[in-house]
């Protein structure tokens, strides 16, 4: 990805703040329902499964397989974006790097990345795993 299609950075929530903290420190943090159990993705203080205000934070593997994926052009190069299925369950939405235009298949296992924003905040983004 050049400098030039480099996103922006998020914006950030005090929701949200713990988030964008971890990916600066290289890892990536979902919420988690302790009413179901389930891991979800955006982070966000309210769980979408029972509505109750008591989610928690957890470190996530950072693992996942290719669940959906359109590939574009944006500024003459290929530009992947992806939905990634967590080990842990919940779905991502994110975006391929480092991988070949032939590459992407649905299954396919992917790592976590993290890459600067424009100003410096660390993004996560997928790969595949080698």
């Amino acid at each position: 990805m050049s400098d030039a299609n480099l996103p922006l950075s998020p914006q950030r929530t005090a929701e949200t703040d713990a988030y964008w903290d971890a990916a600066n420190e290289g890892r990536l943090l979902l919420k988690r329902c302790p009413g179901t159990d389930k891991a979800f993705h955006p982070p966000r203080d309210f769980s979408p499964f029972t509505g109750r205000p008591d989610t928690e934070w957890i470190e996530a593997e950072g693992t996942g397989t290719l669940y959906s994926y359109s590939v574009s052009m944006v500024g003459g190069e290929p530009h992947c974006i992806a939905y990634v299925q967590l080990t842990e369950g919940s779905i991502i939405l994110s975006a391929l790097v480092d991988y070949a235009p032939s590459e992407p298949r649905i299954g396919q296992a992917l790592k976590v990345v993290f890459r600067p924003s424009r100003d410096g905040q660390m993004l996560p983004f997928f790969t595949p795993v080698s």
